[in-house]
């Protein structure tokens, strides 16, 4: 394995090696014992060329069969049934949806019945929520006096339109979270030093943030290009949301840092696989 480029300002994230596949977990969930997560990396799978070996997604050009073998790796790496998945369908949208029980095995097993789906919570054990990555930002959400867990997909467009708040509000009116309460994660991806981007979008983010939390939000590269700080930007939409300060987690794992590592859209330009992240109540924690 090729050693870790780490971002001195996240807490550290624990790399995992079992059966030969990698994947990331974070310390502080580790220790909420009806919980399981992970986050993938891309060693441990059977796909090749650009998207070896731990390739996630059907929509890449790869071999189905592999696709699922990969799952069935990561899943028996982590602790967690693969044909209980539920996935996302992401288009940078907003849209959190409620996964239940019927639909375990949606998007794995069988076609997804819904789209534009980057956001799902459920507090039913054993369904295993599933988003997907090659640069974006995973929100990891648990609520541990309702047993009730978020995983959300936040890209610059998610971030900006505050799909972390989004998903704070349907886990309050679905199962009566207390944002207090909330423990939440932002999962590797891609960090400020290499998100470069334009004045377009930098212009979006002046609209929605106040001023004086614009030189934690952004810098000036050149006079047509600046860095992003996606990580800021979710932590300040949790903070927004009522999720106490001590209880955010922010990862020190950038996958454009780490191509070897993570798949990266930036670094790979677009020629990549799919990370995932995971996160799931286990079934034997309802009876703890």
């Amino acid at each position: 394995m090729e050693e870790l480029i780490r971002k001195k300002n996240g807490g550290h994230m624990r790399a995992n090696l079992k059966n030969g596949v990698l994947y990331f977990t974070f310390p502080e969930l580790e220790r909420i014992s009806f919980v399981t997560h992970a986050f993938s990396s891309r060693l441990g799978g059977v796909s090749e060329n650009e998207l070896a070996t731990m390739n996630l997604s059907y929509t890449r050009g790869d071999d189905p069969e592999r696709v699922s073998e990969n799952f069935r790796r990561i899943s028996e790496a982590a602790g967690f049934s693969c044909d209980r998945m539920v996935f996302s369908c992401q288009t940078h949208t907003t849209n959190v949806r409620e996964a239940t029980e019927k639909d375990c095995g949606m998007g794995y097993l069988r076609e997804l019945d819904y789209t534009d789906v980057d956001g799902l919570v459920t507090n039913t054990p054993g369904v295993v929520l599933a988003t997907f990555y090659a640069d974006c930002v995973p929100l990891y959400f648990v609520d541990p006096a309702h047993r009730a867990i978020g995983l959300s997909h936040s890209g610059w467009r998610g971030t900006v339109n505050n799909i972390a708040g989004v998903t704070v509000n349907k886990m309050q009116k679905a199962y009566g979270t207390e944002p207090s309460d909330l423990i939440a994660a932002i999962g590797p991806s891609i960090c400020q030093d290499c998100y470069e981007v334009s004045e377009d979008v930098v212009g979006i983010f002046r609209e929605r943030y106040p001023k004086e939390l614009w030189p934690s939000l952004f810098e000036r590269k050149n006079e047509e290009k600046y860095q992003l700080n996606l990580w800021e930007a979710c932590r300040r939409n949790l903070l927004r949301a009522g999720v106490r300060p001590e209880r955010i987690l922010v990862t020190d794992l950038c996958t454009c840092c780490n191509p070897d590592i993570f798949f990266s859209h930036r670094a790979s330009h677009g020629k990549r696989g799919n990370l995932a992240a995971f996160l799931t109540i286990n079934l034997d924690s309802q009876n703890a």
